[in-house]
């Protein structure tokens, strides 16, 4: 069934444990560092809810309604609600509720993976995925070790004993993990984590080959949160993004945390605990929708560099046009990779339409390589303007200092409380906390850049693309070489 954004808010207030530094937060939907991010995902539960919508974010299944981020078909009608969701955070929140629930239906499209590892895993995946489709979780994961936590051969004597999250013990009724793992983004918000690897692992630390999912408030089981953004925003119109757009990224914690054997996907497989994602439609369900949420976010700052022009009075320079239409053609190709992905979808495995896996690496690499350029060229256009405004939108509840605010701020083409939005909007995506997150977000949210092109490598048709060089090359006349003696 689908959850409304109220039902979401209860579950969020289930005793899980968060720490910002050393403040312990029980309640995320009451704290000022977390509580308009829960009212954020509250609304996009609230938004797939709608009976008026219900054809485009869910499909009925034996008499009951489900979201359409768990459907294995129609990746056309998928893309277009993927979209959708994307569109009402403005492309910021990067694991919004159908992000990870990708992964999971991917790995459900082909749980023999699981299954042939271990009896009974396929199963439990199976199990796993119905619950989370029929209760609409919200789900997240953490999947990296913490960087720099364990040195390697090269560095003798500087490994931790218990560096990265790890089994230290199991029982018939299940394993018990300690340690920690990395990115746990938008985990305070979620109901379930979902622990695996998306990076190799020795054969030597097979103990950290788990691959399980874990409720939120387990025993044992803690978030530590960076700092949040929104914490000391006051008025939204100073920071537009921070204020409601901040999903926050935890260092998930776990002291001997239980899980029982049940919600155990693999274990003690170091090679396969990083395969099972490509081996299956995972990982591609899962970043096909990073490359939909990307497009949105372009669109947005498409569409602000080209305001901020106006607003500037230097829309009308034939320099600043080429600027914008090149962010114009950057859009545009970024929308052209998207539905190629639908138009060359593959059919596999056998029975379901997943898109492309090549055109989604290739995605996911153009996103890594031109984010910082994007975001460079906005700033641009945008230059200093923004350090002229006032610190705090407080100023328009001064008569006097409003008066000044409204004479002195405003353009020509521009009143001054327009502009100030306007600006600290530009700001919030160039210049604040909040800015430099999504800088690296963009960057590594897919792994570093090394990792992405590898995936484009292994997908990558080599042998076809040697035979056209080598049906060439077969073509070539060469003149009559004498008979060497």
């Amino acid at each position: 069934m689908l959850a409304t954004g109220r039902q979401k808010l209860e579950r969020m207030r289930d005793g899980r444990v968060v720490y910002v530094g050393a403040e312990r937060v029980d309640d995320v939907t009451a704290h000022p560092a977390f509580r308009r991010g829960a009212k954020t995902i509250a609304a996009l539960y609230d938004l797939k809810a709608d009976p008026a919508k219900a054809a485009l974010f869910s499909y009925e299944e034996n008499g009951e309604r489900y979201a359409l981020q768990c459907s294995r078909d129609d990746v056309v009608r998928r893309m277009q609600a993927l979209r959708a969701t994307a569109e009402a955070t403005y492309g910021f929140i990067g694991r919004s509720p159908e992000q990870v629930a990708g992964l999971i239906t991917g790995l459900a499209m082909n749980p023999s993976v699981l299954e042939n590892l271990h009896p009974g895993f396929g199963e439990n995946l199976i199990r796993f995925y119905e619950r989370a489709r029929r209760d609409d979780f919200y789900l997240c994961f953490a999947v990296t070790p913490p960087t720099g936590m364990r040195a390697t051969e090269l560095f003798p004597g500087q490994e931790r004993a218990d560096p990265n999250l790890q089994v230290v013990a199991e029982d018939d009724a299940g394993v018990t993990v300690s340690g920690m793992k990395m990115l746990a983004t938008s985990a305070i918000y979620a109901d379930e984590i979902l622990i695996g690897n998306l990076t190799p692992i020795a054969e030597k630390f097979k103990s950290e080959a788990i691959t399980a999912a874990v409720p939120l408030n387990a025993p044992g089981l803690a978030l530590w949160s960076r700092q949040p953004y929104a914490r000391n925003v006051a008025h939204e119109a100073d920071y537009p993004l921070s204020y409601r757009f901040d999903e926050t990224d935890s260092v998930l914690v776990c002291d001997r945390v239980k899980i029982p054997w049940e919600r155990v996907f693999l274990h003690n497989d170091a090679v396969m605990s990083r395969r099972i994602y490509t081996d299956t439609p995972a990982n591609c369900y899962q970043n096909h929708h990073s490359n939909i949420r990307f497009w949105v976010k372009l669109g947005l700052i498409v569409g602000l560099a080209s305001r901020i022009t106006q607003a500037n009075g230097i829309d009308k320079i034939p320099a600043v046009r080429e600027m914008l239409g090149r962010l114009a053609a950057l859009e545009a190709t970024m929308g052209g990779l998207v539905h190629g992905q639908i138009e060359a979808f593959e059919e596999w495995p056998e029975g379901y339409a997943t898109p492309n896996r090549r055109i989604m690496y290739a995605a996911l690499n153009w996103c890594q390589e031109h984010h910082t350029e994007i975001v460079d060229m906005l700033r641009t256009l945008l230059g200093g303007i923004p350090l002229l405004m006032p610190a705090s939108i407080d100023v328009m509840t001064d008569e006097p200092l409003r008066s000044t605010f409204e004479r002195w701020w405003k353009t020509p083409s521009i009143a001054a409380l327009d502009r100030y939005k306007l600006y600290k909007l530009a700001w919030d995506i160039v210049g604040s906390e909040f800015a430099g997150r999504h800088m690296l977000y963009e960057k590594f949210y897919a792994g570093n850049s090394l990792i992405v092109r590898n995936q484009s490598d292994r997908e990558a048709p080599w042998e076809r693309f040697h035979a056209i060089v080598d049906g060439l090359l077969n073509d070539v006349q060469v003149p009559d070489l004498p008979e060497r003696k």
